[in-house]
């Protein structure tokens, strides 16, 4: 890769820029929407849920998508037109929801249609911008390209939250659809802003032949690395997502925490993720200068530190009151956000080692695997936990029971990643010694 055609710092917090409206769109669909449909219309909290599934369930077509833009060379035009379609998506989401006040079978529909468009726009947006970040991102820059963009998503889930908020009392109808048409055109001017320019051409020439996408999905899954990555990316993430749902319940019915206390408690694991994409990012600085392991150690590393935290979750179910709960939730998200951002980083170095020409197709392979297992994990990890209560009829065993098979689950994970490793792989993605105090230069 020459350095001459990669971008630096400015571009790389440009693309976070893009993934940050890319969530502010997402967050009030999956978010607000939600209450909406539950508390003020008082439809099943399974609708909104099914609408939420089915919009990981459509980012089935990631591979379609990346190919698509492997196929016409330029990542651009599917990112700026997949935040388009995901805005569209949103709006109508919200239209369906005042519909359903007067016409629910109707504002299903259109709710499904909606849901459906914000699946395909995440997917097309979100693929290639995570191509075009391992094309023109160096090696050592990775990690910590891979934290800016997510945390700023993840600053862009919470500006969102709290501008909507304000703006959405009193509660009508209207006032959600029009605040949501007006952050779908602020995410779209902000992506058309932010990528302009911003890819270079002497990168997106097209290959002179393409083969038909099937034959191109056959070849990426036929290349063992790909395959084994794909099966990483599915176990480690169902094993990241299944406690979503199930850790302020059992905060709760365990260790007596009010409803307050147990989102501040959400607030601790989101601070310790934090901390572990901040830690992988500057690893690269390390002790006077020296790098400190490679995304793969640390992809390894941050599983094994899940399932060490996990397990101990499983204990305190046991014991109950008096264990360290918030410590060790708070060291479950730095051990999550380092293994996330590693794995994420090692994704960027794995996109262009197979057939050139196939990055989209395997970054979509990729993404697949990781909205299929966030649409499961998060369900199957709550229908454990009931199915769990419901055998052994104690809350803290039944919740220990599933703890434990989420920490099994990254311990198989760390296998699997500690298997992709080539002499090829480990030179690319280790950090170089410099790649901190480059970052630390731009601060």
């Amino acid at each position: 890769m020459n350095p001459r055609n990669c971008i630096g710092w400015f571009g790389i917090v440009r693309l976070g820029f893009v993934q940050a409206a890319l969530g502010a769109i997402v967050v009030i669909a999956t978010s607000t929407m939600n209450r909406v449909m539950v508390v003020e219309l008082a439809l099943p909290a399974m609708l909104p849920g099914a609408l939420v599934a089915l919009h990981y369930a459509v980012q089935i077509l990631r591979p379609r998508l990346g190919f698509g833009s492997d196929v016409g060379g330029r990542r651009t035009p599917w990112i700026v037109g997949g935040i388009g379609v995901l805005g569209i998506g949103g709006v109508l989401a919200a239209i369906a929801i005042g519909l359903m006040a007067t016409q629910v079978a109707a504002g299903i529909a259109l709710a499904v249609l909606a849901f459906m468009l914000i699946g395909v726009g995440v997917g097309a947006a979100g693929t290639s911008l995570l191509v075009l970040l391992a094309k023109q991102v160096e090696p050592g820059k990775r990690a910590a390209a891979a934290t800016i963009v997510w945390m700023m998503m993840i600053l862009g889930f919470v500006a969102t939250t709290v501008i909507v908020g304000n703006l959405l009392d009193p509660y009508s109808a209207e006032r959600l659809v029009a605040i949501t048409a007006a952050v779908a055109v602020a995410a779209l001017a902000i992506a058309l802003i932010a990528t302009f320019g911003l890819e270079r051409p002497s990168l997106t020439e097209p290959e002179a032949a393409k083969p038909p996408f099937k034959v191109a999905l056959r070849e990426v899954w036929s290349e063992s690395r790909a395959r084994r990555f794909t099966i990483f990316v599915f176990v480690s993430m169902l094993a990241y997502s299944a406690q979503d749902l199930i850790l302020e319940p059992f905060a709760g019915s365990v260790f007596g925490f009010s409803p307050g206390e147990s989102t501040k408690l959400a607030g601790v694991q989101h601070g310790g993720v934090f901390v572990g994409m901040i830690l992988v990012a500057l690893a690269g600085t390390g002790w006077r200068g020296r790098r400190v392991g490679s995304l793969q150690q640390w992809t390894v590393g941050g599983c094994v530190a899940s399932c060490i935290a996990l397990a101990a979750l499983a204990i305190g179910g046991l014991t109950g009151s008096g264990w360290p709960l918030r410590e060790n939730v708070f060291l479950l998200g730095v051990a999550n956000g380092a293994f996330a951002v590693a794995a994420i980083g090692s994704m960027m170095s794995y996109a262009s080692d197979g057939r050139t020409g196939r990055e989209g197709v395997r970054m979509g392979l990729w993404g697949a695997a990781q909205a299929i297992a966030f649409g499961v994990g998060g369900f199957a990890g709550a229908a454990a936990s009931d199915v769990a209560r419901a055998m052994i009829g104690a809350d803290g065993p039944a919740y220990a029971l599933v703890f434990a098979a989420e920490a099994l689950m990254f311990l198989v994970a760390a296998r699997l990643a500690s298997r992709l490793t080539s002499a090829a792989a480990t030179r690319s993605s280790e950090f170089p010694s410099t790649a901190g105090a480059q970052l630390a230069g731009q601060r």
